[in-house]
Formats: structure tokens, sequence, C-alpha cells
């Protein structure tokens, strides 16, 4: 029985690597995964899924005015599907996570998503308080914070290095512009590890 499943983390937490880990194993074993990327995050390229270790793949893109359910149906059609992957899901829209979940539930596909759970100050992005609401399935890929406690939280960082509080939700980055820390460390604004700072242990 298909399944959807929503797998989440903040930054830099190897959401990416564990997508293209998952297509991978699809493709092995002779199966047709259908990688699915925002086209607004093009950071390494229009129609790309690649992580911090140097893994990539081609995907393709989608727009929050796209009906998802329409467009893997037809690719469905075309050539069977055994799964669907969505890269940066975070910037699905609330009606996009009803529609992968008719993808489930109609079409028998399963249907793993990865994303951010917050954005830079604290709240939900809208694509994933709805694969919250609606997964199957969640889970949490963790990393940590430069204490070493768990990171759940996403700090934006302006050019001179300090955290932002205010702007756009969406503003795409990577490590120049975002680093995952704990939640106190959140609450304070640190970003980097403080020279008198020692590890925290469990």
């Amino acid at each position: 029985m298909a399944k959807f499943y929503f797998y989440y983390s903040t930054m830099n937490a190897g959401k990416s690597t564990t997508l293209l880990q998952s297509s991978y194993n699809y493709k092995e074993r002779g199966m047709n995964p259908l990688v699915l990327t925002p086209q607004l995050d093009d950071r390494f390229g229009e129609g790309k899924v690649a992580s911090r270790i140097g893994l990539h793949a081609e995907a393709v893109t989608f727009t929050q005015g796209d009906n998802l359910l329409d467009r893997i149906t037809a690719a469905h059609q075309t050539d069977p599907l055994h799964c669907v992957l969505v890269d940066e899901a975070q910037f699905l829209t609330r009606q996009q996570v009803r529609q992968l979940s008719d993808v489930v539930d109609n079409l028998g596909i399963p249907v793993l998503a990865y994303g951010l759970r917050t954005d830079f100050q604290g709240n939900l992005f809208e694509g994933s308080e709805s694969l919250l609401a609606w997964a199957d399935s969640l889970t949490e890929i963790k990393t940590i914070c430069h204490c070493g406690r768990k990171a759940t939280m996403v700090l934006r960082l302006g050019e001179d290095g300090k955290p932002v509080r205010d702007g756009a939700q969406v503003k795409i980055g990577g490590n120049e512009t975002y680093m995952s820390v704990c939640r106190r460390h959140f609450k304070e604004g640190i970003a980097t590890r403080q020279t008198n700072e020692l590890p925290f242990k469990d």
C-alpha cells in the first residue's frame, strides 16, 4: 500500500542526500522514480537536485501554480512511475500537498517529500504545515548546532554575518545565508561557536 512520507529538518541536515539515495535505490532495482524540485530554487541550475557532498540528479521543476496530480498522472501514463520524490517541499502550496495525497490514494504511487519545517523566524512554511497534517509518516533528519545540541531552528544571516530577523519568508541561499542552530542559540541569535563555549554534552 502506497504511503505519503515527509522527511523534515533544518538546513544542511542531508535532506537532498537522502532523496538522491532513495532515487538511486529505486533505479538500481529497475524502477522509475520521478524527482520534482521547485523552479525557484536554481542554486545548482534549473532542474537539478544536488547535495553538499557532491551527489546530483536531474529533476522536473514545478511552480506553485502547477497541478501536481495532473502532471504526475500524465507522466505515469507515459512511463509508469514507482515513486515520486519532492525536494524543497516547504515551497509546496496547501493545494499541492492535497494533490500529492491524491497521487498516493488514487494512483497508488508512494510520495516522499523532503523539506524544512520552519523558516528563519521560527514559523512553519505553508507546505511544511500541510505536510505535517497530511503525511502518513513523519521523519526528522537530524543535524547539530555549533554547540553540539540538536539543531531545530534556522538563522538567516546578513552580509555582515549577523542574524536577520525581518524580511520575506523565502530567500534562496546556502551556508552563506543560513545556519542551523538549537532553540537556545536561535533565541539568542548566536550563529557560530563562541571562543569560551564548551561543547554540549547530553
